[in-house]
């Protein structure tokens, strides 16, 4: 791992800063304190800081811990769940390669009639 992490993109920082937000304001709705929140969490109080105001210097491993403090760890479950661009992506290199594969082994493409005429 690099000693120095590589710049980050606005559009980057910006979503961090929303995340750190919104962990804020989920620990205030439940009325949780900053120490009881460190605590609970096995973090200090300037890791709290820093994932509160979107660094990206905080681990995973800590935003996990902080969510299951707020009750929220389940919303990582919805992360990447449907990769809409990967399937598409991943279902355009798919087809092309049925057609080769079927043109090496001399079978008939799907869609033609096992007498070779279009159906």
């Amino acid at each position: 791992m690099p000693s120095k992490q590589p710049p980050m993109y606005l559009p980057q920082k910006k979503l961090l800063e929303s995340l750190g937000e919104r962990l804020r304001l989920a620990r205030l709705r439940r009325r949780l304190g900053v120490e009881l929140t460190c605590e609970r969490a096995g973090i200090s109080r300037m890791t709290l800081y820093r994932a509160e105001a979107g660094s990206a210097a905080v681990a995973l491993g800590t935003l996990v811990r902080i969510l299951s403090v707020l009750g929220l760890e389940a919303d990582l479950d919805g992360i990447a769940r449907d990769d809409k661009l990967g399937r598409l992506l991943q279902d355009r290199a798919l087809a092309p390669r049925r057609r080769a594969r079927a043109a090496r082994t001399g079978a008939p493409h799907p869609r033609t009639t096992p007498q070779g005429t279009p159906s």
